[in-house]
Order: structure tokens, then C-alpha cells, then sequence
């Protein structure tokens, strides 16, 4: 009957459908995401501040005039430089010329004197034995010498002391530098009652260079374990944003903190053998005050930040993501600098692009990280979990290489 093959073929149609259902499975498993990482290992790093200093002059003297007179002559050229000891200006010395002579006269006279009395004494120290004179005579001849020879001590000192004024009026650089602008013109009266500013000479090689640190920095160098034994530099950032090209090294620290500011001074000592840099300006500072150890360096796409502080997202051992909280140092060039104990330990891979599609609690493939991989990281460390939620929800895995 042409049924019955009709029949037949559609109950074998039907099995070979109901064997095709039977052999159906349900979707894949995506499979794990892909990120790059990093190995955190501990490195020792320059302990850097970024601060503002006031230049000032190595040395600075006060040029005054030490005797009063007249000012006849200025004998240097304004804003030269000038060595210890060059005269500088001339102070009218005839009166200080006639002084010393009166001073070198009165010495003579006091020296006759004293050659007579002690001619005197000698006389009554030979008659005194023999009684020609009596006691009394012989006791004024020898207070008669020792106070002649007190007169030439006296006229010895005055004479020094005119010579000394008459040096005064002939007025030197009292140390090597440059010196400054003429504070009184010639012909003007000086040292009347007062010791006048006739100029400045400023030593400007080196340099001071004094700047002041926060108490609550201050303390953190203190606590930090930095090497002793590296210098202390101090660099200058001049105003074009290029780098002083000599370095300047740390030479006193205070031991009081400014009531006013609450900051503590400091003072770095700067080569400036072209006189580049002028005492009194203003200029950035990048001061490496030493070095600390065991610190970790981490890009800083790799940290994370929601409520609850910085975190960092690291791959472990059995390619499980784990979320580990850090507490961030300081940023260093790009990177992120992470104290030893502050959450991240040594071999850690830590994920710096592809955060997005990894899930705290979820496996995830680790590959090196190249700078220059990654996208840059949610903006909202809190958000970067869901992200990767949401893929999964989706039933589609995220594809390797889509967070880079």
C-alpha cells in the first residue's frame, strides 16, 4: 500500500529529529579574559619633592664707612666683580695724614721723657745706699719712670689707632664677589655719627638657595628608610622649564618649626660659576632627598579607586583575580609609588590594562603588559567589576584584548 512507505519515512524523519535533540548541548562557557600584567618587584627609588626656594648670596657685605670725612673717589665699576681686599672708595685721609703725624710726634716726646727718667732713677738708685738722698726722693724718681714709660705705651697705642683711621679712610672689599650699586655720590659727608652704606658686595658662587618643607613632610622623610650615605641633591627649574645644568646639595636642615607657617627650613648650597642665577629671585625646586628601598613602581592605569580607598586588581596563583587594597606613596613619572606593607607584595601580577573585563572572585588569563597597550582605566575603579558583570550576563564572553 503507498501508505505505508509514507508513513515509514516520516517515523524515521521523526527519529532522526528527536536523536538530533537528543545530541544538542546548551551554549559554551566563555572563556576566561584576557589582561595584561605586570610583576610587581620591590626597586629602590629617589625620594623627590617638588618645592619652591629663595636664592640667596653665599656671602653679603655691608660696605660702610668706618671713619667720618669726606668722599673724594669711587675706584671700581658698578656690577663688577671685585676681589677681597680692592679698594673701592677713597675718603678724603689729609686729616687722618695729620693725625697720625701728631700721634707720631707726641710718641717722641714721650720716649725723651721716659729716657730722662729713667736716667733720674738710675742716679737715685746709686745715692740711695750711701743716704745722699732720702726716700722720698728716691720713691718720686721711680714713679717719675714707670709713669714715663706708661706715656710711651699711651703714645705708641695713639699712634696705632691714627694709623688705623688713616687705613679706614682708603675703604676695601672686605670679601671677594660682586659689588653692587654706589649708595652716595662723591663729595658727600660720611660716617658722620654714623657708619654710612657706601655699597653691597654679594659672593654668588655658590649660592643659598632656602626653601621650607611642611612639618607633615618633614616627618614622612624622617620615618621613611632612606639611605644616609646617598647626597641629598637639589636641582633648579629655570623659567624656560629646562634643568639647571649643576646640581645643589642639601647643607642644613632646621630643628625649630615656624610657629606662623608650621614649615621647617632648610638650605641647599648651589654652584653658579656662570652667574646664571641672581640672589633674591624665586625658582622651582626638585629636590631628591635620599633614597627608599623595597618600594614598589606601578603604572597608573593599574590603580584603581572607589569608597574605600585605592585598590589594585593582581591575577594569583591559580589565575583567580583578587582585589588587593594599596596605599599610594607619591606619583612618579607616570607611576604610582607603593611603600612595602601597603598592600602589594613582591611577584604580584598586577593588571594594568584590561581591568575592565576582570571580576574580583573570577578567572582571568594573565599576559605581559607593553607600555602603550593599554586603554586607560574606568574612571571609576568601582565601576571597572560591573563591567565585566555585564559581559557575562550577556552570555558572550569579552573578547581578548578589548579593554587594551
Amino acid at each position: 500500500m503507498p501508505i505505508r512507505p509514507r508513513l515509514m519515512a516520516l517515523a524515521g524523519a521523526c527519529a532522526a529529529m528527536l536523536a538530533a535533540c537528543g545530541d544538542r548541548q546548551g551554549p559554551p562557557a566563555p572563556s576566561p579574559p584576557e589582561v595584561a600584567v605586570i610583576v610587581a618587584q620591590p626597586a629602590t627609588v629617589p625620594l623627590e619633592k617638588e618645592l619652591v626656594g629663595r636664592l640667596a648670596a653665599f656671602r653679603s657685605a655691608d660696605v660702610r664707612a668706618r671713619v667720618p670725612g669726606v668722599l673724594q673717589q669711587r675706584s671700581y665699576r658698578e656690577g663688577s666683580d671685585v676681589e677681597e681686599g680692592a679698594i673701592l672708595f677713597v675718603i678724603d685721609p689729609a686729616p687722618y695724614r695729620a693725625a697720625l703725624g701728631s700721634a707720631q710726634a707726641a710718641l717722641a716726646q714721650a720716649e725723651a721723657n721716659a729716657a730722662n727718667a729713667r736716667a733720674s732713677a738710675g742716679r737715685a738708685r746709686r745715692l740711695a745706699p750711701g743716704s745722699f738722698i732720702s726716700g722720698a726722693d728716691l720713691d718720686n724718681a721711680l714713679a717719675a719712670e714707670r709713669s714715663a714709660v706708661a706715656a710711651v705705651q699711651a703714645a705708641r697705642a695713639s699712634v696705632e689707632s691714627a694709623r688705623i683711621n688713616l687705613g679706614y679712610a682708603t675703604v676695601r672689599a672686605p670679601i671677594s664677589g660682586r659689588a653692587g650699586k654706589q649708595q652716595v655720590t662723591e663729595g658727600a659727608l660720611v660716617g658722620q655719627g654714623s657708619t654710612t652704606l657706601l655699597t653691597t658686595v654679594d659672593q654668588v658662587d655658590p649660592l643659598y638657595v632656602n626653601f621650607s618643607m611642611s612639618l607633615a613632610e618633614f616627618d614622612q622623610v624622617r620615618r621613611l628608610r632612606l639611605d644616609r650615605s646617598a647626597p641629598t641633591t637639589v636641582r633648579v627649574m629655570l623659567q624656560d622649564g629646562s634643568v639647571y645644568a649643576h646640581a645643589g646639595e642639601l647643607d642644613f636642615s632646621g630643628d625649630v618649626v615656624d610657629p606662623a607657617t608650621g614649615a621647617v627650613s632648610l638650605r641647599a648650597l648651589l654652584p653658579n660659576p656662570e652667574r646664571m642665577l641672581l640672589p633674591g629671585a624665586y625658582v622651582t625646586l626638585q629636590a631628591t632627598l635620599g633614597r627608599q628601598e623595597g618600594m614598589f613602581l606601578v603604572p597608573q592605569a593599574a590603580v584603581q579607586r572607589d569608597a574605600s580607598g585605592a585598590y589594585l586588581l593582581v591575577v594569583g596563583a591559580d589565575d583567580v583575580v583578587v582585589r588587593r587594597n594599596v596605599v599610594t606613596d607619591r606619583a612618579d613619572a607616570g607611576r604610582w609609588v607603593i611603600g612595602h606593607g601597603q598592600g602589594l607584595e613582591a611577584g604580584d601580577r598586577v593588571i594594568v590594562s584590561g581591568v575592565q573585563k576582570a571580576r574580583p572572585g573570577a578567572p582571568a588569563t594573565a599576559v605581559p603588559w607593553q607600555p602603550g597597550d593599554g586603554a586607560a582605566p574606568a574612571s571609576d575603579g568601582a565601576a571597572a567589576p560591573e563591567a565585566g558583570e555585564a559581559a557575562e550576563a550577556r552570555g558572550a564572553p569579552a573578547e581578548p584584548g578589548a579593554g587594551d
